[in-house]
């Protein structure tokens, strides 16, 4: 049954409605809102309910509340903070998950919302105390000793040198020096960590002027600032042991337990395993789990069973082995990824649009109460086509696994993958400042194990020979990542195998060959969601592999039919287009619309058939979760980083970040060589022990990330820092050097690393490598960057910032801007060596390339020389070198790098067509004047149009 509406206490009107954090103080049992710039403080005698919301990718919006106990709180204010947390949860729809947070033993996730950590202040509202501002000159010592590697638990204790031990870490606050001593026995990482309490005491109550100095546990007096650290304990002295306290008592491991209430009473379920089945949703149960007790609340229980659900949670926690453990309470239906993973087998019953319908009946019951419930309900965003975040300029190459060895592929065939072979790609693309790379293995579906093995042994010993500096994914045909389609932009997967492993498979289990032939029967579905990201998959040339949602080529020899679904759109059928003319170039087809089947089309097809017509699901990437991973003995153990940050990613780490439709694992610097080495292996084993029970499957996308070399796709889950992966050191001392400087020191950027050649050849493309940004055709010529000596000279006129990850290099004739120089006659003179240079990238260069072996020494200038000729003579440099340049690359540009021909042979119905052109681009191919006269704008403006209006004006000019 519902829970009851008419005591949701007004406080908590509209609450909950966006993204974000809302506190309340329990003051004479009523909550009272605590406004956001006192977020992350709390008083010793007070109760607090915590309520984060949590926009999901989904469009649905999460809550997780919290009612913080102080250790002086009364039993009063305890127990209101609790009843009104239930009433905040009806308000909410009844879908959050409530947690008991006690002050000391707070939940890492509690902590989260507080980084870098909280320092509850003595007194409350029943003591009457008021909060005053600190003031500097009566700043007053306090020591703090913090625990935690990922959350920082922070406590003052007394100012005496027998509060220190060997294990944990120290922060001493001075009026002028803040101090933290390092526990001998502490890790690098909870130092890093209790670093950022440094950093926030020294904002907070220092206003950023202070000294920071780190003791080392075992530094006597020789080293100055332990010597002033322990100075101000009267002297050094040895320390203790530590004594064991309340805090430090653990609870004893015990197995899970399921209890089911019954008037009041808790009462053991005998079952052989825990599985879903045994929960009943006219019930409350608990789930005992030692250090935490789980409250799981039918959707059709009282608000009386619950609360005495609630009362026998605390019967139990008020054992005395376990006085801080807490209790977590969940509704049936939004049971958290810990409470599912303590039961053996676990089955989703209540589906999401149940909660849906009692979240309108919730808003329409506080409508009835004249409260705001704008925003309580939430409709679904439209979804986004996923994006590449990564810059596509970049060059390609793609080797074919054949045995052990691997056989590089040409610049015509790279595009086109086999179901039953293994494929190694390397792409490498600009960075920041260096070349970046991304190497990867592609399992087709009918591939034997022998060349997967092999595939993964050979892309192993590529990144090793870029010193480990490359980006490695594991990919499986049919689960390939965006980034994959966008580099190769036009992508083939054909039926069979050309490689030996196949070979031999077919051959020994005598099986058919089914290796895609031009001449035989083939049936190809048309994906993708535009021309930079397009797909043709050969699949069953059978009518049921039709599909309403999609466009399909079918071909048998130089028979063609391309069938548009009826819910296909216009770019499917645009694709579709542009794939045919990669399949079965200058061959014409037969289009078909669904329903408009010619005998012969269904003859092909063994007939007609009943076919689906719902678009295939592709897997949706999921809000991320950081993990923090240890790997030992072939067991993996994971910790979740709660509300991460990029430094929650230390250097002495390998964490993984689980996004459902992608993993990746990150591998820190300071991680020792044998355990980085089976980063692979993490990745593999964290999908195969699905953390967050997501039923993952085996071939979901995985990427290792080496610190430092982070592509754009993994960086965008973080407001990301490049300066802070550059940094040298572990953790602890990146930080120090942080907290004293204030700043991120940025480390020596490396220069541009030349791949290496892992076939014999040049790393080079061949000349006829294609342009990953302005072609669709493998034979198109590849854009090249410039040599280093044009580089130079062109610097003076070029401004490195403009360029746009996004587009092509910017062509030559761009390179330089207006100058702002007052100087009139450097102005004329440089905008006359402009004008010349400019006008000369205009004339055809097979007129203008010189002979190298003419080319006299270069004499330098004399002094009087006029600076027009100056000017004019740089020019000639620039000039020489550019086109030399684009001699060695075998390029013969015009304005954009293309033959001119005029529209009448360009344009579609051309009765004497141009061959050997990109007829995806068509357009670039006229000239100037002409372009402006077709089009009425220049190409300069045209390419600043959306594509669909481009595409348009193409059609109606016949050059689409």
């Amino acid at each position: 049954m519902a829970v009851s509406m008419k005591n949701v206490d007004s406080a908590f009107q509209g609450a909950g409605q966006k993204a974000g954090l809302e506190i309340w103080r329990i003051e004479n049992f009523c909550p009272v809102p605590v406004p956001s710039s006192s977020h992350g403080k709390f008083f010793t005698g007070d109760s607090y309910i915590i309520l984060k919301t949590t926009a999901l990718k989904s469009g649905a919006l999460r809550h997780d509340i919290h009612y913080w106990l102080g250790k002086d709180t009364s039993q009063d204010e305890a127990g209101t903070a609790a009843i009104k947390t239930v009433e905040l949860d009806a308000a909410l729809g009844s879908r959050a998950v409530q947690y008991r947070e006690i002050q000391g033993h707070e939940t890492e996730k509690f902590l989260s919302y507080f980084k870098p950590c909280i320092i509850p202040q003595q007194g409350g509202v029943s003591s009457g105390f008021k909060h005053t501002e600190i003031n500097e000159q009566e700043h007053t010592t306090r020591l703090f000793v913090c625990r935690g590697k990922h959350v920082v638990h922070v406590k003052e204790v007394p100012f005496a040198r027998s509060s220190l031990n060997h294990d944990d870490i120290f922060i001493l606050d001075t009026k002028s020096k803040i101090f933290q001593f390092n526990g001998s026995n502490s890790s690098i990482q909870e130092r890093a960590k209790a670093l950022e309490v440094v950093q926030h005491l020294k904002d907070t109550y220092h206003e950023g002027k202070c000294e920071v100095a780190a003791v080392e546990d075992g530094k006597l007096m020789a080293d100055v600032e332990a010597g002033e650290f322990w100075g101000l304990f009267g002297g050094f002295a040895p320390l203790p042991r530590k004594a064991a306290s309340e805090d430090d008592k653990n609870v004893e491991p015990s197995s899970t337990k399921l209890l089911c209430v019954v008037k009041g009473q808790a009462l053991p379920v005998e079952a052989d395993s825990l599985t879903r089945d045994l929960l009943d949703t006219n019930k409350c149960y608990l789930l005992d789990c030692g250090i935490e007790v789980y409250i799981w609340m039918g959707r059709n229980t009282s608000l009386e069973e619950r609360k005495n659900a609630t009362s026998a949670a605390e019967e139990l926690l008020r054992e005395p082995a376990r006085p801080h453990a807490h209790f977590i309470r969940i509704i049936e239906g939004f049971e958290t990824v810990s409470f599912r993973s303590k039961f053996n087998k676990w089955t989703q019953k209540t589906e999401v649009a149940v909660s849906e319908d009692g979240r309108g009946k919730v808003a329409a019951l506080l409508r009835r109460q004249g409260l705001n419930v704008k925003g309580l309900t939430k409709a679904a965003p439209a979804r986004e086509e996923p994006q590449p975040y990564i810059d596509c300029t970049g060059n390609l190459q793609v080797w074919r696994v054949n045995g052990k060895e691997k056989t590089l592929l040409p610049p015509s065939e790279q595009s086109k993958f086999y179901s039953g072979d293994c494929h190694i790609f390397q792409y490498t693309y600009p960075g920041e400042d260096k070349e970046e790379y991304l190497i990867g293995t592609w399992f087709g579906k009918k591939s034997i194990e022998e060349d997967r093995t092999a595939a993964i042994s050979l892309a192993g010993k590529m990144v090793e020979s870029l010193k480990s500096q490359a980006v490695q994914a594991r990919l499986y045909e049919g689960k390939e990542p965006i980034q994959f389609f966008s580099i190769f932009q036009s992508f083939l997967a054909y039926k069979g195998g050309l490689s030996s492993g196949y070979k031999k498979f077919v051959a020994e289990n005598t099986i058919a060959d089914e290796t895609y032939s031009k001449d035989g029967v083939a049936l190809f579905r048309v994906q993708g969601s535009g021309p930079e990201n397009m797909q043709a998959i050969q699949v069953e040339p059978v009518a049921s592999s039709l599909n309403s949602s999609y466009c399909y080529i079918l071909h048998s020899a130089d028979t063609v039919f391309t069938w548009f679904g009826s819910l296909a759109t216009s770019v499917d059928q645009e694709l579709a287009e542009r794939l045919l003319d990669l399949i079965k170039p200058n061959v014409q087809t037969k289009p078909l619309k669904e329903g408009t089947e010619t005998e012969q089309f269904w003859s092909l097809l063994g007939g007609k058939s009943e076919y689906p017509s719902q678009k295939i699901g592709k897997e949706q990437e999921s809000d991320p979760h950081l993990y923090s991973c240890t790997f030992s003995k072939g067991t993996l153990k994971v910790t979740e980083v709660f509300n991460f940050t990029q430094d929650d990613l230390m250097t002495e780490d390998i964490f993984v970040l689980d996004c459902c439709s992608d993993i990746f694992v990150w591998v820190g610097q300071q991680v020792d060589s044998k355990t980085r080495l089976q980063a692979l292996n993490i990745g593999e084993k964290f999908i195969e022990q699905d953390f967050l029970i997501q039923n993952l499957s085996r071939e979901t996308p995985l990427f290792i990330i080496m610190e430092g070399s982070e592509p754009p796709f993994f960086t965008r889950f973080f407001n990301w820092d490049s300066a802070k992966s550059a940094m040298h050191g572990n953790s602890f001392q990146r930080k120090l050097a942080i907290v004293r400087g204030g700043v991120t020191p940025t480390s020596d950027k490396p220069k541009r690393r030349v791949a290496p050649s892992h076939s014999g050849r040049s790393a080079v493309p061949e000349k006829s490598q294609r342009s990953r940004s302005m072609s669709f055709s493998p034979e198109r010529v590849r854009v090249r960057g410039r040599s280093p000596a044009f580089t130079a000279l062109a610097a003076n006129f070029e401004n490195p910032n403009t360029r746009n990850l996004s587009t092509p290099p910017p062509v030559v004739r761009k390179l330089y801007p207006k100058s702002g120089s007052p100087d009139s006659a450097t102005v004329a003179a440089k905008s006359a060596a402009i004008a010349t240079l400019s006008a000369s990238f205009d004339r055809p260069k097979e007129v203008m390339i010189p002979k190298v072996s003419k080319v006299s020494p270069e004499k330098k200038p004399k002094p009087e020389a006029d600076a027009k000729e100056s000017m004019i003579a740089m020019s000639n440099r620039i000039e020489t070198l550019t086109i030399q340049e684009d001699a060695k690359e075998g390029e013969a540009e015009d304005e954009e790098g293309l033959s001119i021909f005029p529209y009448d042979r360009l344009k579609t119905a051309s009765t004497d067509p141009v061959t050997d052109i990109d007829i995806t681009k068509r357009e670039t191919y006229l000239s100037s004047v002409e372009f402006k006269e077709k089009f009425g704008m220049t190409k300069e403006a045209f390419y600043k149009l959306p594509k669909w209006k481009q595409n348009r004006l193409k059609m109606a000019l016949q050059l689409f």
